[in-house]
Parts: C-alpha cells; structure tokens; sequence
C-alpha cells in the first residue's frame, strides 16, 4: 500500500513536470524582481523593437580584466541586452576585449580612436591604492551596413568613478535603443538652417551639423529670397520640421519675421540660439585687456516677447565660472600659463529631470545674456539656469580681463541670485502680427498657431566649436586650452531630439536606476572588522544548523 502510494506520488510529480515544461515551451516570461524594474523594458523600446526584423549586431568592448566598478557596468549592459535578445531575437551580441592581442593592441586602438571610439582611463580605489585602466566604454550596434556608435560610459566631470557608473547605468536602455532605433529608420525629419542673418562660418558650427546629418535631413535656408518671393520662401522653409537660428548679427526685416512666425504657427520646431550683447573672447586680448560690450538688436525681441519669453541685453556673471588659461610670463623659451575662472562663462550644471538636460556634462556659455519668461497660455520649461551666485552686467559697460580674474566679491554686499539661460516653450502660439497689419499677405496665415514647440537659449556661442591646428573642426564642447569637454554637444544634440522626437525615446533618458554600491571609505576603514564578520557569520550559522540538525535527530531516533 505504501508502495502504491510512492508511485503514485512520483508519477504525480513526474506528470506535473512534464506539463510544466510543455507550457513553458510555448509560455515564455522573464520576471524583474528588481525594485526600480531596471530590466524591464519600456514601452517605447518595445516599440521601437517590434519595428526590427532583420538581424542587428551589437559588438560590446566591454570585455576583460576590469575593475569592480566596471564590471558593475559589464554585467547591467549584459543583462540589458539579454532581455532585448529575449524580446527580439534578432538583437544579437557578443562581448569583445579589442586589446586582448598584444601585438595588435595599438593597431586596433588607433583604428577604434578613428573611428570616434574614444578610449578613457579610469580611476579606481581599492582600499587606498589607486589604479589606472584604459577601457574602451563603447559599443557598436550594426545592421547591413548602417552602425551607430553606443556611448557606456559617461564623461561627468568632478564625478567618482562610482558616480560615473551609476549614471551610465541609468542611461543604457536610452543608449541602446537609440542606436538600434537609428540604423533600423531610414530619415525622414528635415532641419533648416537658416544663412543670410550674420551667422558664424559653417567650420564654427561644423560638428553639431555633422552629428546632426547621421540622423537628419539638413540644408541651408536663406532669408534672402523674401525680398523677391516672401510666400514662396515661407512655402518652402514649411517643408521642414526644425529651424535652427544661430547668432544672427543682422538684424531681421518684417518679411523675414512674418516667414518665421508663420513657420512657428503652422507647427514648425524651431531652436534660437541669440546674443542681445555683444562680446567676444578675441575682443579682450588687446594691450588695455578691455572691452567695449553693449546691445545689439536683431529685432527679434517683440516676437519672442509674444511667444512668452525675454532675452534681455545684459551680460550674466557667475561666480562658478569656466576655466580659463592666461599666459603670465616665460620660463626660459617656455611660455607659462595659468589657469583663471572665467566668470562671463558660466559653468552650468543641469539640476533638472527633464530628459533633455537630466544627468547631461556640464555646459559652457560664453557672455549669456539673462531670460526673462513672461506670462501665457504657453508652458515654460527652464532647461539650464546660471548658479545661485550669479549678477547681470548691463550693456553699455566695459569688461575688464583683469578685473575680472582677480577681483572678490562678498556674496553678502551683492545681491546674487540663479537666471535662466536656455528655457523650452511648448503649446499653441499667438502670431506677432495679430491685430497688426501684415508686411505680405501670406496662404495659411495664422493668428493662432498649431501645438508645436521652441528652444530659446541666450548664447549664440554654445554651438561653436573650435579649431585645431590645421584649422579643422574639433569635437563641439571640446575646450583644447583646458583640454576639458564640455557637455554643449549632448545638450544641443538632445535638444533636437526632444523636438523632433515622435516615439518618445527621449524620454528614457529619465528612467531612475538605483545601484547598491559600496561605500569604499568605509571598506577601507572597518576593513578588518567587515573580514572577520563575514568570515565569522556563516561559520557561526553553520555550527548552529549543525547543532540543532544534530539535536533533532538524536531526539527523533532516540524514540
């Protein structure tokens, strides 16, 4: 009888097996016990995945001898991407170590460096010693012939490496997705540029349009042609999605702002990058180390003040400013330099969740202009604003190099406060030229515009790269004086995305991740006493198993 029952208990179980397994053959589930669901996958990704039905290749330099902190990174990414494998099959990767042959080691580095993977050397502490690891923190997702590069590691300047991580780590659904996104979609978005208005010298601006072209259409514009045809120039900038107005120096006629206005009613993106001062580094470096700087009006400002916004001219100056590197003297042929804070370049740090600036480098302006929001129906978003320790400086005034490298202020005597230097508008626009006699009658004209949005940002230099010796464009956001990059690039390039974007994928960019990391100080500190407890515990919980297994059974047997 007994006997019967163990058969059937073990054909019960064996059944039960069975039917499992079949279900689990055709049911498949991956469950995130995670608390901050950090592999579960967004909608939007999901989305974007459903749309890839070729095979994508993900090629990750993230393999090797790391660090722990690294390795952190290695294993988030490698989960990450097992549960885009399991989503969609045809996600496939691998993990790959580019130094691991010695004697190919440099070749291939040069050839990843060519290819604009930049190779970084990270700082770690192991209780007390610190070493150095040059990794290559990218990735490279391919499909036929169309790749994108896949950024792992964030830049962050004043950052632990700990810190580092951890805000990769938030960002890599948004990484990867975005680059499987973006050789899985042909373009189809195109952006204006607008010419014709004073603009810096394409070489100024060259990074920005190069990183733009990968994913956008991109032309030129001229205004010019509304002397001739206004209807027809506004006809043809409505063809594109975005206009970017960079640091226009002449001022606009009112055909040129009816074309604008009418682009901006009828749903048209657009981003304003302006100076209402003018002011230049290269103006300073005269014998008297000053400068002139005063207003400059490029007729603008009752557009704009419409829409809901005020840049004024005055310049603002931030305690927290941006380095700079003055020559002081000589030491034999050399020239010596030294390293000043630069107070008309405020260094802006992002303390905003919105997905354009969230967890973005530091961005550097040059001579900002403060702005004022006013107001209206319109929702105002202020993106980056200038410290709390910052002033405005009216115009007309003269700026002083020295001056202003040396001079102390006492944050009691002046009163001091935080101006906003780049503001989104988003909602539907009231035209300038309401109630206003038009300078051209015009198809479509709207008094009241459609849902649409703008980016209005008081530095016409945040877009501006610099050159290197051979006069060719450098990376946007690269300061070679300070040999320091700055986040202008990822700001701006996120900016467009956020205007252009209509799947939502700027949105993942504020997807929270809470890592559990260790506190190394403390490691290092209690390190003795943390060995002996976790050698102890178990020991100790092991023994007292031990005893009362043995005390149950003495007392179960002894019976």
């Amino acid at each position: 009888m007994k006997i019967n029952k163990k058969i059937q208990s073990f054909l019960g179980i064996t059944a039960a097996l069975i039917l499992l397994n079949t279900v689990g053959s055709f049911v498949f589930h991956r469950f995130d016990l995670t608390a901050d669901k950090r592999y579960t996958l967004s909608k939007t990704t999901k989305n974007i995945l459903d749309k890839v039905t070729e095979p994508v290749y993900v090629d990750v330099y993230l393999e090797g001898n790391f660090p722990a902190e690294l390795r952190k990174l290695q294993t988030e990414t490698k989960q990450l991407l097992e549960e885009f494998n399991a989503y969609n099959s045809n996600i496939n990767f691998v993990f790959v170590n580019p130094l691991a042959n010695e004697k190919e080691a440099s070749h291939i580095a040069q050839k990843l460096f060519t290819s604009g993977l930049k190779p970084i050397n990270i700082s770690v502490n192991d209780k007390g010693k610190q070493t150095q690891e040059m990794v290559f923190p990218w990735a490279v997702a391919t499909k036929g012939e169309n790749h994108a590069n896949i950024q792992l590691i964030k830049g962050m300047m004043q950052s632990s490496t700990e810190e580092k991580i951890a805000s990769s780590v938030q960002h890599l659904e948004y990484s990867i997705t975005e680059a499987i996104h973006k050789i899985n979609t042909k373009k189809s978005k195109k952006i204006a540029v607008i010419k014709g208005i004073g603009e810096p010298n394409d070489i100024y601006i060259a990074d920005f349009l190069r990183t733009l072209k990968d994913t956008y259409y991109i032309a030129p514009f001229t205004l010019d042609s509304v002397a001739v045809n206004p209807q027809k120039t506004l006809t043809d900038l409505q063809a594109y999605d975005l206009a970017i107005i960079t640091k226009p120096t002449k001022a606009f006629n009112e055909n040129q702002i009816q074309v604008l206005d009418q682009f901006v009613m009828n749903g048209g993106k657009s981003i304003w990058m302006l100076d209402q001062v003018q002011a230049d580094m290269d103006s300073l470096y005269n014998p008297t180390s000053e400068m002139l700087v005063y207003p400059k009006d490029q007729s603008l400002g009752e557009m704009l003040f419409k829409y809901g916004v005020r840049v004024n001219p005055d310049l603002v100056k931030d305690e927290y400013g941006s380095p700079i590197k003055l020559a002081t003297g000589k030491q034999g042929s050399e020239t010596v330099y030294e390293t000043y804070n630069w107070k008309f370049a405020p260094y802006v740090v992002s303390g905003s969740n919105h997905p354009i600036v969230k967890n973005i480098e530091v961005v550097k302006f040059d001579f900002a202009n403060s702005i004022d929001t006013l107001k209206n129906n319109i929702k105002k978003t202020v993106l980056l604003a200038s410290s709390p320790m910052s002033v405005k400086v009216g115009a007309p005034s003269i700026v002083s190099l020295a001056n202003t490298i040396n001079e102390k202020v006492d944050p009691k005597a002046v009163k001091m406060q935080s101006f906003p230097l780049a503001v989104l508008l988003e909602g539907k626009f009231t035209s300038v030229f309401k109630n206003r006699i038009v300078p051209f009658k015009s198809a479509n004209y709207l008094n009241e515009g459609k849902p649409t949005k703008m980016i209005v940002i008081s530095d016409g230099d945040i877009v501006k790269n610099q050159l290197d010796q051979q006069y060719q464009p450098m990376e946007l956001g690269y300061d070679k004086w300070t040999n320091t990059l700055y986040g202008n690039k990822e700001f701006l390039i996120n900016a467009v995305s956020y205007l252009l974007d209509d799947t939502g994928l700027i949105n993942l960019r504020t997807k929270e991740v809470n890592l559990a990391l260790l506190d190394k100080e403390k490691v290092y500190t209690d390190y003795n006493y943390i060995r002996s407890v976790i050698v102890t515990i178990p020991l100790l919980i092991l023994a007292i198993f031990g005893f009362v297994f043995t005390y149950l059974r003495k007392k179960k047997y002894t019976k």
